[in-house]
């Protein structure tokens, strides 16, 4: 498992738990979890509960839709979660930004391109 905490991104990231999932998105505790184990999330541990980035919710409540695509291609890569969300949060130099950014400008493709050749 990796510190996140030591990453550069970690402090500057508003976070959601479970609880705050369940409220933005109107959905139940367990389908919320289940959001987690379809890859339509990705959370760490962060003081002892799950969270996600917030940046990782849409406007209309609900996860990302270019985000579970890119979590998939990442898992079969042999990903954690932790590693999962290093990536997408971290600068990247092919795609010169953060993957979660380069998704939200469009580039879900070639994000997806990148992310199937990481090994």
């Amino acid at each position: 498992m990796t510190d996140l905490s030591q990453r550069p991104w970690f402090a500057d990231t508003e976070w959601l738990a479970v609880p705050d999932l369940v409220e933005r998105t109107g959905s139940s505790v367990s389908r919320v979890r289940r959001l987690f184990d379809e890859h339509a999330l990705v959370g760490t541990r962060v003081d002892g509960a799950l969270r996600t980035p917030a940046i990782f919710i849409g406007d209309d409540g609900q996860p990302r839709p270019e985000l579970r695509g890119t979590l998939t291609v990442l898992a079969d890569n042999g990903f954690d979660d932790d590693e999962a969300l290093d990536w997408l949060m971290s600068n990247d130099d092919s795609l010169d930004a953060a993957p979660i950014a380069a998704l939200l400008a469009g580039r879900k493709a070639e994000v997806r391109r990148v992310a199937q050749s990481l090994l």
